[in-house]
């Protein structure tokens, strides 16, 4: 059997990245929260490109519905920790991967452990997850950590990137004091300010809020863990232009587009409000169609 050698593993990434390079890459360490549609995907694409850390967390397990996006998802794995699997998975590219795991997802309690030496992290939160998700984003900026957000929205990828000193996850989607609800359309607002995706759903009625419930693919996934990684290159080796937030990146395969988005003040921005608006009236709609989802919605929110 033909023996592991890191340098001939990722030996194809030369040319893009010099042999320095690469070893520099060899010895970062990046924290991924969340390895379910793009979490796991952001692993592996990691992995391969010769990062040699990794802290990561997730207390899910893999279900059926998972099959369709998310690296990982097997007959299999069925009923066994989103941790475990992936870490299994990533430690078979590189065996000498240094992996900590953090089985229990991640909390005020071990969220400083959990970004211990890390040099960026890369979200893979559940969108629904705002608590844990607003928690590590304000440590980032707390320890000067560099933080990759990409969403997979429709058949695309939406990119927003928060770097030490520049503008916060906080001041960007303005969350503080909104209801659940609220807090949800938000990000989701900020996340894709364009909605590239909007004019191809098939059938709206799938997205529930309420019960926290939204379409995703699986394409959608992998792009966003292309341009997480490519994020991650520049980040970690210097070099390329990084355009933090408010100033982001929404890719659509389905429409064949690319647009460079900038709101200045985040979700206070003048076109944001109005997009915020138009949310908020087009779920008012659904509810008044759907008045479970509405019940479900007032005692949640």
């Amino acid at each position: 059997m033909e023996k592991y050698r890191y340098n001939q593993a990722f030996s194809r990434n030369l040319g893009w990245v010099t042999a320095s390079e690469q070893e520099t890459l060899r010895h970062k360490r990046i924290a991924i929260a969340g390895l379910g549609g793009v979490g796991g995907s952001h692993l592996l694409t990691l992995t391969r490109l010769g990062i040699g850390n990794f802290n990561i967390s997730d207390l899910d397990v893999f279900e059926t519905v998972n099959f369709n996006r998310q690296a990982g998802a097997t007959v299999s794995s069925l009923g066994r920790a989103k941790v475990d699997v992936l870490a299994e998975l990533a430690s078979d590219i590189n065996p000498e991967l240094n992996i900590r795991k953090f089985a229990s997802g991640v909390s005020a309690d071990n969220v400083e452990d959990f970004l211990d030496g890390c040099d960026l992290y890369v979200d893979g939160i559940d969108f629904f997850a705002m608590e844990a998700r607003r928690l590590i984003f304000t440590a980032c900026a707390r320890r000067h950590i560099p933080a990759v957000t990409v969403a997979p929205v429709g058949m695309g990828a939406a990119m927003l990137t928060f770097m030490p000193g520049s503008m916060t996850f906080e001041d960007y989607f303005r969350l503080d004091g909104h209801s659940r609800d609220e807090q949800q359309i938000r990000l989701m607002a900020g996340l894709s300010p364009r909605l590239l995706q909007r004019n191809y759903l098939a059938d709206p009625t799938v997205v529930d809020f309420a019960n926290r419930k939204v379409p995703s693919t699986g394409m959608a996934c992998e792009l966003c863990a292309g341009m997480a990684g490519t994020e991650a290159l520049k980040i970690l080796l210097g070099r390329g232009r990084i355009k933090p937030a408010p100033h982001g990146v929404h890719f659509d395969a389905y429409r064949h587009k690319l647009v460079r988005t900038w709101r200045p003040w985040g979700n206070a921005n003048p076109l944001q409000k109005f997009l915020l608006s138009c949310i908020r009236k087009a779920l008012a709609r659904q509810d008044a169609h759907h008045p479970a989802r509405a019940d479900v919605r007032g005692v949640a929110g």
